[in-house]
């Protein structure tokens, strides 16, 4: 249909090929959770092939969710604007490109540099996934869709950390480790190909403005923060990268300034900060970013301490892993379909125990044994860090929202998501002062005898984190009640759309 003959038809009508769309997207969402994790099984490779520093490996990790998490928000608007097939097309093809670049990197300073533009792209891609979903499927349709949605999610999680031991293991075509990012390119074409047949194009009728103001000062404000916190420890923190973190806060103060008198004028703000006033969603966020910060001190710390520390292989790392994206689907299954509904706030804490119970064994087991570890031992602390994270991610959005107006049940889904993301990358950064400080000065891959005493000691930095959501938890309620599910998509996105 040409752009000037524009027609309207409602969500309740049915596109024969949606089921053919889902494949597509679900491909998408697919990439981009098993790249999130693929990357830290390959480290130890990267870092001796190409000579990255420790800061730059941090970045390498840490770079991707801090662009992904800066893009979210503004990445749906996007798709509200311009057409969400459109944009989401765009992040596809730059993913694909991006993962090229990373690719065939020839040094740490292009690879930290794809890894950031990957983040990005992915902040386009991933907002597009649930809004074509949700204008794709009738109403009676979509509690299927957001399982198969859900699982798909969580099998990429589960598959990243194996994928990546199995690609660097296989050294295909003497390529080592570069096989993780360009497996990546077939799947790109294919969904391009595929996305620009079988996906129906649709905007919203009333799509929230860019904030670019919001953008660039919350973009300013966190590198002052994770910038200096990444490269300080290599440097010697030298006086700026004090100065640098101290102002830091100035900058993001600005930004809530600015955020309220852009909300007062009837503008859109990138973040909206009455949502905070709510106990529920505050201590909700509070709790994200916690889990956030735990995953990225933990799993940096947990593959150099494998691979570095212990001298295993890439597969060996991978594998014992496993128990860990079992027990997390397990329990998000257990927890949303059994427990929470028959008992409340009080299985997310129970969680909250199991994964600071897990870490604080784990870390017992590091210290008695040391570099003798068996395999089975590292495995099985993993069992209710995983059960105990899985307890608690998967009901919390709904938590979360339970207490928001609807108007706002967009903005505050995608704050949600942002929160989870900046918190990996703070945690990422953070691993400056409490993993690599304990290794001292030098090359980590030198530093192998030091590698389970530091990895011990990040592990109660873990347990501590979550002992902390535990008691922030008590902020929300204690039953969610009992209305539909949030889906993550903003108001305006249950209206009629344009379709073309």
């Amino acid at each position: 249909m040409s752009e000037n003959k524009t027609s309207h038809f409602s969500v309740k009508q049915v596109d024969p090929r949606r089921w053919a769309a889902l494949a597509v997207v679900l491909v998408a969402a697919f990439m981009d959770a098993v790249d999130v994790t693929v990357v830290h099984i390959a480290i130890p490779d990267i870092q001796a092939e190409t000579g990255a520093s420790t800061a730059q490996v941090q970045w390498i990790t840490g770079g991707y969710a801090l662009a992904f998490a800066l893009g979210l928000i503004t990445g749906g608007r996007l798709g509200d604007l311009f057409g969400r097939k459109r944009v989401f097309m765009a992040g596809v093809a730059g993913f694909t490109v991006t993962s090229l670049v990373c690719g065939i990197a020839s040094g740490p300073e292009v690879l930290l540099a794809g890894r950031v533009a990957q983040g990005a792209m992915a902040a386009l891609m991933v907002p597009q996934v649930l809004s074509i979903i949700h204008v794709t499927f009738p109403e009676r349709e979509r509690g299927k869709v957001f399982g198969i949605y859900g699982s798909v999610m969580a099998l990429g999680t589960l598959a990243g950390p194996l994928v990546g031991a199995l690609l660097v293991e296989w050294n295909l075509f003497g390529l080592e480790w570069r096989p993780i990012f360009l497996v990546n390119l077939p799947l790109g074409v294919a969904g391009l190909i595929a996305g620009a047949v079988l996906i129906r194009e649709s905007k919203a009728e009333k799509a929230a403005k860019l904030d670019v103001t919001g953008v660039v000062l919350a973009t300013v404000g966190l590198l002052m923060l994770v910038l200096p916190l990444t490269q300080g420890r290599e440097l010697g923190w030298p006086a700026w990268t004090w100065l640098s973190m101290i102002g830091s806060v100035p900058v993001l103060v600005l930004f809530v300034a600015w955020e309220r008198r852009l909300l007062a004028r009837g503008g859109s703000p990138l973040v909206v900060l009455s949502l905070f006033e709510r106990r529920s969603f505050a201590g909700g966020q509070g709790v994200q970013l916690l889990f956030g910060l735990a995953s990225g001190v933990f799993f940096l710390a947990w593959t150099l301490y494998l691979q570095i520390g212990l001298g295993w292989s890439p597969l060996k790392a991978g594998l014992s892993g496993m128990p860990l994206s079992a027990a997390m689907m397990a329990g998000a299954g257990l927890s949303m379909q059994v427990l929470v509904p028959r008992f409340g706030r009080v299985v997310l804490q129970g969680g909250a125990l199991l994964a600071a119970a897990g870490m604080a064994g784990f870390g017992l087991l590091a210290h008695r044994y040391g570099a003798d570890i068996a395999l089975w031992q590292t495995m099985l602390p993993l069992v209710p860090m995983g059960l105990g994270m899985g307890l608690i991610i998967a009901p919390l959005t709904d938590l979360i929202l339970s207490e928001v107006p609807h108007e706002h049940a967009g903005s505050a889904s995608g704050l949600t998501n942002t929160t989870t993301q900046l918190g990996q990358a703070v945690g990422v950064a953070l691993s400056s002062v409490i993993f690599f400080g304990h290794l001292g000065s030098g090359d980590p891959g030198s530093q192998a005898h030091a590698m389970p005493q530091a990895f011990n000691g990040s592990l109660w930095y873990v347990a501590a984190a979550f002992l902390t959501a535990f008691a922030l938890l008590f902020t929300l309620p204690r039953r969610t009640p009992a209305k539909p599910p949030a889906t993550g998509v903003a108001p305006e996105e249950r209206e009629p759309v344009h379709a073309s």
